[in-house]
């Protein structure tokens, strides 16, 4: 088991217990969370409590995290895209709805499943969960991916990301109408503390600038391209929510009423890099799926 420590805020005091942890470990289970504490595994200022507790601020939490479950990583006869493929890496067109990595939550049917089925070698740089990943993109947005089948391959890959040599533009569908063409937001994001399951604008958080330009304007949406300067957690749709223009559909950030195409309109649609291995620059493109395109059509109609 591991201890972890945490202070409660301000704008959580009188939160249950049990509902605080779930947001601080939203890996876990409520349930789950409510065993630890009827076997003694959390305390709050050094003392034992009930589920049912209503925190204070200022409460020191102290609770002991059983090691997780661990699980096989095997890879499935899944159809990918792949835009190109040599000894070295891939670009892939990650579709909508597919899970990057397997986690507890996700053992089966990710991205790294049909890798491995797919290639003899990849990276394990971070462990045979994540082999070959070298950046990410959430669930539910579609895009152009990179993937290193070796080590030196994926160290180079990630310093170039590090130095922020990669290009990354992706699309998406906005709330509002934006008045002026361009826009960069720079603003840190970090974990929301009012809950943990989101990422927000917090003082303390990773530095993140996200640059952005209008392609056309329909009543009350806007169909826009950002490019990344880092890559944080959420960034775009964390980025485009702080400036009032939430994304079209986005269940976490966006309003209740929004447009229901299973996730939000998102999609990574170029890359650009310098091959590891041959120095040269290579650019690739993917159109937005037909779920982004259809809204797009309907939007039209709407003008």
């Amino acid at each position: 088991m591991t201890q972890q420590n945490y202070k409660v805020l301000p704008e959580q005091h009188h939160m249950r217990i049990d509902k605080l942890l779930a947001v601080i470990n939203p890996e876990y289970s409520r349930s789950q969370i409510q065993s630890w504490i009827s076997q003694k595994f959390v305390t709050v200022n050094e003392k034992v409590v009930k589920p049912n507790y209503k925190c204070a601020e200022g409460d020191k939490l102290k609770w002991k995290v059983p090691e997780k479950e661990s699980f096989s990583v095997e890879g499935e006869d899944i159809s990918l895209s792949i835009l190109f493929e040599d000894e070295d890496l891939l670009v892939v067109n990650k579709p909508a709805g597919m899970v990057v990595h397997p986690s507890l939550g996700h053992q089966r049917g990710t991205l790294v499943n049909a890798l491995l089925f797919h290639c003899d070698h990849l990276s394990e740089l971070n462990g045979i969960e994540r082999a070959g990943i070298v950046h990410r993109i959430d669930k539910d947005t579609s895009g152009l991916l990179i993937v290193a089948k070796n080590e030196a391959t994926h160290i180079h890959l990630a310093e170039q990301l590090v130095a922020k040599k990669v290009e990354r533009i992706y699309e998406a569908i906005v709330h509002g109408v934006i008045d002026h063409e361009n826009g960069l937001v720079d603003a840190p994001i970090g974990r929301d503390p009012k809950d943990r399951q989101k990422m927000g604008i917090v003082d303390q958080g990773k530095p993140a600038i996200t640059h952005f330009h209008v392609l056309k304007r329909f009543k009350n949406f806007t169909h826009i391209k950002c490019q990344l300067e880092t890559g944080r957690t959420h960034q775009i749709r964390v980025h485009m929510k702080y400036i009032g223009h939430p994304l079209a559909g986005d269940p976490k950030y966006g309003p209740r009423k929004t447009f229901d195409i299973g996730g939000q309109a998102l999609h990574a649609r170029s890359i650009g890099f310098t091959h590891p291995t041959t120095k040269e620059w290579m650019h690739f493109k993917a159109e937005a799926p037909s779920k982004f395109q259809e809204l797009l059509t309907q939007l039209e109609k709407m003008y």
